[in-house]
C-alpha cells in the first residue's frame, strides 16, 4: 500500500503537484495531459526526485529504506531503456534486477540466474538473452525494462508511459504482459493513452492544475462527459472529437 501525505513537487518555485493526499491500496491508472505532472509523480514514490509532504509503502516512510529495502518494495520502468553500458547482453541487465536480494561481496546465486531466466522465458523474450541492449527494437527494450522489473520481485511495479514509442503490434503485447502483471503485483501505470488505459482497468487517478482526481471505477471515468470536462474537448467513445 501506498500513502501521500501533502505530496508537493515545486520546480522553480512554481508547484507542479500541490498537497496531495492518497492512500492507494491495489492497482491505479495515473492520467493526465503532457506536462500535467504524471512523470513527476511516479518519481516521487520512488523517492528520485525532491519533494514536501510524505510518501509511505506498507507504513515505512519511502526517504528512510535503503536503497536495497525500497528496490524489494517497488520498481520503476521508465519510459525508455538507458543504461551506462549498452553493449551488455540481455540476460546481464536483467540479472541486475536481483542486486536487492543478493551479498554485496558475492556474485548471483544459481537461485538469481534460475529467476532472471525463468523472466526471460515468461516474457517470451528468452531468445534475446545473448543479444547486447543497444541492438534491441523498441518493443524489445521495453521487455526487457518490465523483464528487470520482474526478476527483482518487488511488490509494486511502476511504469512509466511503457507504450509510448511502440507500433500497434508491440503496444498491444506488452498491454497484455501489463495486465497479467495484475495478478501478482502492485501495478501502477502513468499514461497519456486512454485506450492502454481503459483496457488495463484499474482506478484513475487524473493529475490537473497540480491536483488530482480519483475514479474508482471504470464507468465513472471513462464516460463521454467525465473525458470532456477533465480534457477540454469532446470525445466519442475514447476518440476524440474533432468535427
Amino acid at each position: 500500500m501506498i500513502r501521500l501525505d501533502s505530496l508537493t513537487v515545486k520546480y522553480d518555485d512554481k508547484s507542479i503537484l500541490a498537497n496531495i493526499s492518497l492512500s492507494v491500496e491495489s492497482h491505479l491508472t495515473i492520467l493526465g495531459a503532457n506536462g500535467s505532472g504524471k512523470s513527476t509523480l511516479a518519481k516521487a514514490l520512488c523517492n528520485l526526485i525532491e519533494y514536501e509532504g510524505s510518501v509511505s509503502i506498507y507504513g515505512q516512510d519511502i526517504k528512510e529504506l535503503s536503497l536495497k529495502e525500497r528496490a524489494k518494495l517497488l520498481s520503476y520502468i521508465p519510459a525508455k531503456l538507458e543504461v551506462y553500458d549498452p553493449y551488455i547482453s540481455v540476460e546481464e541487465f536483467v540479472l541486475l534486477g536481483r542486486f536487492a536480494h543478493k551479498n554485496n561481496f558475492l556474485d548471483y546465486s544459481d537461485k538469481d540466474k534460475k529467476i532472471a531466466q525463468n523472466t526471460l522465458e515468461f516474457l517470451k523474450i528468452s531468445n534475446l538473452k545473448e543479444h547486447t541492449l543497444n541492438s534491441l527494437s523498441s518493443g524489445e527494450s521495453q521487455l526487457v525494462l518490465i523483464a528487470g522489473a520482474l526478476t527483482a520481485q518487488s511488490k509494486i511495479i511502476i511504469l512509466d508511459e511503457p507504450t509510448a514509442n511502440l507500433d500497434p503490434h508491440n503496444a498491444k503485447k506488452v498491454a497484455q504482459h501489463i495486465k497479467g502483471l495484475k495478478d501478482y503485483h502492485q501495478v501502477i501505470l502513468i499514461t497519456h493513452d486512454l485506450h492502454l488505459a481503459s483496457f488495463i482497468d484499474s482506478p484513475t487517478l487524473f493529475i490537473k492544475d497540480s491536483s488530482t482526481t480519483y475514479f474508482d471505477n471504470k464507468a465513472e471515468f471513462f464516460n463521454n462527459s467525465t473525458l470532456a470536462k477533465l480534457y477540454g474537448v469532446e470525445f466519442e467513445g475514447l476518440a476524440v472529437k474533432y468535427e
